[in-house]
C-alpha cells in the first residue's frame, strides 16, 4: 500500500507540472503541443520505471525526453505545411488558389498569394489562408517577405 501511495504522489508531481503546459497547448502550434503530451507521457513512464528510490528522478527525466521528443515530432508536422506555403508563395501565381489536406494532422489548407510588392527592400507578398482545424474553420491574411536564404517570413 505505502509503494502504491508513493507512485499515485509522484504521478500527481508529474502532472502537477506539466498539465499547465498542456491545457494551454490548445492556443500554441502543434509542436508545442507535441512536447507537452510527450513531457506528460515521459513522466507518467518515468515515475514508474527504475528503482522505487529514483521515482521523482526518473519523472522528471522521462518529462525532458517526452517534451524533446513530442516537440520533435509535432514540430514536424508543422514543418510539412509551412514548406508548402512557402513554395505557394515562392511559385504561385497571384489570386490562384493552392489547397491541400496535411496526412499527418487531417487539417485542410486553402493558400492564395496575392501580387508581389516591395516592402523595406524586400520582395513581400500578402497571403490568404483558409485553414479547416478539427472541423474549425479558420481564415487570416498576412504579408510574407522572402529572407535572404529564400525562404518566407510571415
Amino acid at each position: 500500500m505505502k509503494r502504491l501511495l508513493a507512485i499515485g504522489r509522484n504521478v500527481v508531481i508529474s502532472l502537477a507540472l506539466v498539465a499547465p503546459g498542456v491545457i494551454i497547448s490548445g492556443c500554441e502550434s502543434k509542436a508545442q503541443s507535441g512536447a507537452g503530451l510527450g513531457a506528460l507521457g515521459g513522466g507518467l513512464i518515468g515515475s514508474l520505471a527504475g528503482p522505487s528510490k529514483n521515482r521523482k528522478e526518473n519523472a522528471l527525466i522521462g518529462a525532458a525526453v517526452g517534451g524533446l521528443l513530442g516537440y520533435a515530432v509535432g514540430n514536424e508536422m508543422d514543418k510539412a505545411d509551412r514548406a508548402k506555403i512557402s513554395d505557394t508563395l515562392e511559385k504561385g501565381r497571384s489570386n490562384q488558389v493552392s489547397q491541400w489536406t496535411n496526412p499527418d494532422t487531417g487539417r485542410t489548407y486553402a493558400v492564395t498569394p496575392m501580387a508581389a510588392k516591395t516592402v523595406n527592400g524586400r520582395n513581400c507578398r500578402d497571403v490568404e489562408i483558409d485553414a479547416v482545424v478539427d472541423g474549425k474553420h479558420d481564415r487570416a491574411t498576412h504579408t510574407a517577405c522572402r529572407n535572404a536564404d529564400g525562404t518566407w517570413e510571415m
